[in-house]
């Protein structure tokens, strides 16, 4: 099969009309994939009676990492942290940017803070959420009334949990103990595949995900939550490979290997915008309160797109090679970091109801994290890459020495 060639990216990214959704909730809702045309899809069955439609607020530029404390005053906010994947680096932008909007912050790592994976990012850099005043602590969620030590708090994220048994000890003890917002990071992989993309608010999700039964028993406990559901995130302190991936064969100029068409779209959003999102939900609860939001960019990008991208972060020429994952015999999630398929959603509810505007911009965020690829010494670290050699032998394309 016939290599690509480099070309410009100013094709790449794609954005669609802003949305003017009603709130959307965890039972059925409208869904408007193109201006023209739409249809009713089902969620989760949630009484309509029980939940509320705020209306839309007026909007604020997030263009700053820094978003001033609102009107509501000063929270105390306890993150429950992941302590691995690529969910972790969430609760450490959030806390410096609740921190730096005047609000209390603990954030709750699993596990043992003398582990390896303390040595890692983001978690080698916790110093920067000590230093602005907020407090870290390490132990099991299942016990986090002993870990905080009695600390009382208004706000409480669970960015931690995939299933019920994970989450539920973290929702029961934070309703005894008086929290008055819930919130939850969840994951847009629990939509099903569409024929219509991209993801917005309100469409049928996959009833045995994990996630699902975590976002239903939040809305049964709490009367003010708020669930949000990202996809791929870019940005300094990311300990999962997605960039990283694509400059990993470009730098050692080796082909990009993209399976099927590399048209399919995807999304990444910088994690500074998971993070303002978040924050905006703190500070506007009445307008979060019973809503899910894509926690995404505002743009897609093709999966050809992204290499072509990487490559000019690096400024240098990418080898771009499709093949049939099938038809060569290779696992395609093993091969390659994104879903082989149209993966993408919108913020549609973010804009409507907070007021939240994105700030990604794949072109300057990837060379802002190529210069810090380069700086840790990857480009130069030894490397094997046993499946894609398997891929390009079955393609018959060469790999230079």
């Amino acid at each position: 099969m016939a290599a690509l060639a480099s070309s410009s990216s100013s094709s790449l990214l794609f954005t669609s009309p802003p949305s003017k959704l009603p709130s959307p909730s965890l039972y059925p809702l409208p869904r408007f994939s193109l201006p023209t045309s739409s249809f009713l899809s089902s969620s989760l069955s949630i009484s309509p009676s029980s939940l509320s439609y705020p209306t839309a607020s007026r909007r604020h530029s997030a263009s700053s990492f820094t978003v001033r404390a609102a009107a509501a005053g000063k929270k105390k906010v306890l993150i429950v942290n992941t302590n691995s994947g690529g969910h972790a680096v969430i609760g450490f932008y959030f806390a410096k940017q609740l921190l730096g909007s005047g609000h209390e912050v603990t954030i709750l790592t699993v596990g043992d803070e003398g582990s390896d994976k303390m040595k890692k990012p983001p978690f080698n850099r916790f110093s920067e959420i000590t230093s602005a005043g907020g407090k870290t602590v390490w132990g099991d969620p299942a016990d986090v009334g002993t870990v905080v030590a009695g600390a009382t708090f208004d706000v409480v994220l669970d960015n931690n949990g995939k299933d019920l048994d994970s989450v539920r000890p973290v929702v029961d003890w934070a309703k005894s103990s008086g929290v008055k917002q819930f919130l939850f990071i969840s994951s847009a992989g629990i939509y099903k595949p569409t024929d219509q993309p991209p993801h917005v608010e309100g469409d049928v999700v996959k009833a045995d995900a994990g996630h699902v039964g975590v976002e239903k028993y939040i809305a049964e406990v709490f009367s003010s939550w708020a669930i949000f559901r990202p996809q791929y995130m870019i940005g300094s302190g990311n300990n999962k490979d997605c960039e990283e991936w694509f400059f990993d064969r470009i730098v050692r100029n080796r082909p990009v290997p993209i399976p099927g068409s590399g048209m399919q779209l995807t999304n990444i959003a910088h994690v500074r915008d998971v993070s303002s999102m978040l924050t905006l939900a703190v500070e506007k609860p009445e307008a979060a309160s019973s809503n899910i939001f894509n926690c995404v960019s505002d743009r897609a990008v093709t999966l050809d797109g992204m290499a072509r991208l990487c490559a000019e972060a690096a400024g240098l020429p990418v080898e771009i090679v499709h093949y049939d994952p099938k038809a060569i015999g290779i696992d395609a999630k093993k091969a390659f970091p994104f879903r082989n398929m149209h993966f993408y959603a919108e913020p549609r509810a973010a804009k409507d109801i907070l007021g939240w505007e994105g700030t990604t911009n794949l072109p300057e965020d990837l060379k802002e994290r190529f210069e810090e690829y380069v700086k840790i010494g990857r480009d130069t670290k030894p490397m094997k890459f046993e499946i894609d050699d398997k891929i390009l032998e079955a393609l018959k394309v060469a790999v230079a020495v």
